[in-house]
């Protein structure tokens, strides 16, 4: 089929959901008339073009009724219903088409009047209340909407001509048809567990869903910020209004008299007006604040609060409390947001300064936010509703491609060189033919990727066996290379890392000094009494003695950071996040050491003694890692001589 014609068809099932929709419209019909087209297309063609006719219904009936466009994911899940179903033969039975009448009533009229009650109110109880008042007649104006709709589409899939469905139905697959024994092998689902099917698809997925999520985070955020920062303005403007009316001189009569103040009853006359203008503004006050607290000038009365009288002292809310200085200073203070049981509020302070720019009180108006919070609520069921749609949708249209274009060729590509025959000539020719046969004809790498099987499958054999051979021949020499290496750098006595081991990891420090890239420590550790040992129990428990001692060493720091570089002599090395804790690892070590000599239980071989220097690597001054060494040393050499000085055996 050409891609004209292919077009031509989803433009016509497009248009024909357009002019249903309008007839309904014009003659003021309680039903929809516009999913005919996308049931049409979807048993035609499947998934794909059925869930993109319902995606572009909708989108376009947008441009004139923006609510349209939350409808799309019921457009799609006809679309999805109709292509799962159609296949199933469900068309060719006309009684059948009662189960897809009653299936889409059902699940549209349900989708549809939960969606139009959430677009109305965020309260989940009400509009379950709305959802059982209005389920009976909206359920009837579903029944015959599907119906008319199922029968008109079903009338023109019989009308088509069956080689348009064949066609239609292989529209953009990029290879030839299979074969019965091929599809059979793609449907065995031991076959197709392949990880390639899943990582594609999973990326896929991830990608539509990070997209959407995106773009509807930021449209939250958005519509968030403008609301909040529009309410802010609303309050800002009334907050003003209230300073006008209040001169700062006579901020300390109105404290002391209260309602007997000179024109203090008409001031509060007018916050009363500026308070019931709006149910929003929740509370209005104007306070002086002080160090004692917030002392009232005007507090106006609510339904649940009776306000307080001129010139008490009301304690700072806890919201203002990180803001208590500032106010004090008499300095403008940021809008406040606050949830707590008073309720979801916006606190505006505004200060009202004097003639020689003093800080004689400040206006206040608490603004309630429950409203911007059900607006909230609704916006993000509208995000829901739409991007439900529009990721179900760019998934489909991926999902195709992936499918077509990507795994259904290398899938099939596997099949072939999975069941390649090597036993005569006319095997391999047979499957040569067979991998001829899959057309693969997608203009990219894949499309590469057959034309290389092709090329390359005759030759198959000899380069496996070669292969073998070659990857005996490495084994071999990798196992004796490793076995060299093992003995190369390991200490015979102990398993540890020899001298040889030490001194190429001394000169990898050193390119990473240069390198600049240098973090490690260097720990000398010195067994003492090993000569006491051997000639006092022996030789065999002068080697128990330094085993023993070696242990601890690599319990503590880690047998792959030790060396053996001396009779009785080991070193540490550590580099990376470990640096930091090599004074605990050295305290660590001479605790335990300490707990083994005093230990009377064990063996006089068992008691491991040893003096430890440690020195980390200062890039500032040390220019290699034998200074580091040295110093290290060093360390070691004196914690030696006060071990000796501390004896008393």
């Amino acid at each position: 089929m050409s891609i004209g014609k292919f077009i031509f068809i989803c433009i016509a099932s497009l248009t024909l959901n357009l002019i249903g929709s309008a007839i309904g419209k014009f003659f003021a019909l309680p039903i929809y008339l516009d999913t005919s087209g996308t049931i049409f297309i979807a048993a035609l063609g499947g998934y794909v073009p059925g869930i993109a006719v319902g995606f572009f219904t909708n989108l376009l009936k947008a441009i004139f009724e923006s609510t349209e466009m939350y409808y799309c994911t019921i457009s799609i899940l006809i679309a999805i219903v109709t292509a799962f179903l159609v296949p199933k033969k469900i068309f060719n039975i006309p009684c059948k088409i009662l189960i897809l009448i009653t299936l889409l009533t059902f699940l549209t009229g349900i989708f549809d009047l939960l969606i139009e009650n959430f677009l109305k109110s965020a309260d989940f109880l009400k509009v379950m209340s709305e959802f059982e008042l209005n389920f009976e007649t909206n359920f009837k104006y579903e029944l015959l909407d599907k119906s008319l709709s199922v029968f008109l589409a079903y009338f023109l899939f019989r009308m088509t001509p069956l080689r348009t469905k064949r066609e239609f139905l292989l529209f953009g697959r990029s290879q030839a048809p299979l074969s019965d024994e091929m599809k059979r092998a793609m449907n065995e689902k031991n076959y197709l567990s392949s990880s390639l099917r899943t990582k594609v698809l999973l990326i896929l997925m991830l990608s539509s869903l990070l997209i959407s999520f995106s773009i509807a985070l930021i449209s939250y955020l958005l519509f968030k910020d403008t609301a909040t920062t529009d309410r802010i303005k609303g309050v800002d403007g009334m907050v003003t209004v209230v300073l006008s009316m209040i001169d700062p001189a006579k901020v300390d009569n109105y404290i002391k008299y209260g309602r007997n103040a000179e024109g203090y009853k008409e001031i509060e006359e007018k916050l009363y007006a500026i308070k019931n203008s709006s149910t929003d503004v929740k509370y209005l006050y104007v306070y002086r604040i002080t160090e004692e607290g917030c002392r009232v000038v005007f507090d106006l009365n609510t339904a649940y609060l009776e306000a307080d009288k001129a010139g008490e002292i009301a304690e700072f809310d806890p919201s203002l409390l990180p803001y208590r200085d500032d106010l004090i200073a008499g300095k403008p203070i940021q809008p406040i947001i606050s949830d707590d049981k008073y309720g979801y509020l916006l606190t505006l302070y505004k200060p009202l300064y004097d003639v020689n720019g003093k800080c004689q009180c400040y206006a206040a108006i608490d603004f309630s936010m429950d409203t911007l919070r059900e607006y909230m609520r609704i916006f993000i069921i509208k995000l829901l509703a739409l991007f439900a749609g529009c990721f179900i949708f760019i998934f489909a249209v991926g999902l195709a491609f992936v499918e077509n274009s990507i795994i259904l060729p290398v899938n099939t590509m596997a099949y072939c060189a999975r069941n390649f025959s090597y036993d005569s000539d006319v095997s391999r020719k047979e499957n040569i033919k067979r991998i001829r046969s899959l057309r693969i004809k997608t203009g990219d790498e894949i499309e590469n990727l057959y034309i290389a099987l092709i090329r390359t499958t005759e030759n198959l054999l000899n380069y496996l066996k070669y292969l073998q051979r070659a990857k005996g021949q490495v084994a071999d020499m990798q196992v004796k290379y490793l076995a060299m290496d093992e003995i190369a750098h390991k200490d015979s006595m102990t398993g540890v890392k020899n001298k040889t081991a030490y001194n190429e990891a001394i000169a990898l420090l050193n390119q990473k000094i240069l390198l600049k890239d240098a973090n490690f420590c260097i720990v000398m550790v010195d067994v003492n009494y090993l000569k006491r040992v051997n000639d006092n129990y022996g030789h065999e428990r002068g080697n128990e003695y330094l085993i023993n001692a070696c242990k601890l060493t690599c319990g503590v720091f880690g047998k792959e950071n030790v060396y053996r570089i001396g009779g009785d002599e080991f070193v540490v090395i550590i580099e990376g996040e470990k640096v930091s804790l090599c004074k605990y690892f050295v305290a660590q070590f001479k605790s335990e050491m300490e707990h083994k000599t005093t230990n009377l239980t064990l063996n006089p071989w068992e008691k491991v003694s040893a003096a430890v220097g440690m020195a980390t690597y200062e890039p500032s001054s040390d220019k290699n890692s034998d200074e580091v060494f040295k110093r290290a040393d060093k360390e070691m050499y004196e914690n030696k001589l006060a071990m000796k000085a501390n004896r008393t055996d």
